[in-house]
């Protein structure tokens, strides 16, 4: 298998991964609150609404990366836009359990879910850029420049 290939298959991986996240979040917000081994009715009572809404998020995300997985062209700034909603939601995570808002123990119940996710786009998000031709001291760009 190609790099290009490999790539593709990681990046739609990845889709799948937030598609499915999505739609249970869509379909049966309910059964998500409920039944995601993340304990999250520790953050709060249940909004049906809220939920759906964040599922949302994970379609798009989902749509993204299999964009991504398709245009490398595309690739960075893709992943850079769904790597940043998982920033923004650690960042979040990270916050309410040092406030005490949520209990210690999800520094390691969130890491599945919350922290690995982030730190596997950061690194996908990495090797992307080095890799492309539009990254400064790419072989490409020094071609064009010249």
């Amino acid at each position: 298998m190609s790099r290009a290939d490999s790539w593709t298959v990681t990046l739609w991986v990845l889709a799948a991964i937030n598609l499915a996240n999505g739609i249970w979040m869509l379909l049966g917000p309910e059964g998500w609150y409920y039944g995601l081994p993340a304990a999250v009715p520790d953050t709060g009572p249940l909004n049906l609404h809220f939920v759906r809404d964040i599922g949302a998020t994970y379609v798009t995300m989902a749509a993204a990366l299999f964009w991504a997985g398709a245009r490398p062209a595309d690739r960075v700034p893709l992943v850079a836009m769904v790597l940043l909603f998982h920033v923004l939601h650690g960042a979040e995570h990270v916050l309410d359990t040092l406030a005490g808002r949520l209990p210690a123990s999800h520094w390691l119940i969130d890491f599945p879910g919350v922290y690995l996710p982030m730190l596997v786009l950061a690194a996908v998000l990495w090797l992307l850029a080095a890799r492309s031709p539009r990254s400064p001291g790419s072989a490409r760009s020094k071609t064009i420049s010249t």
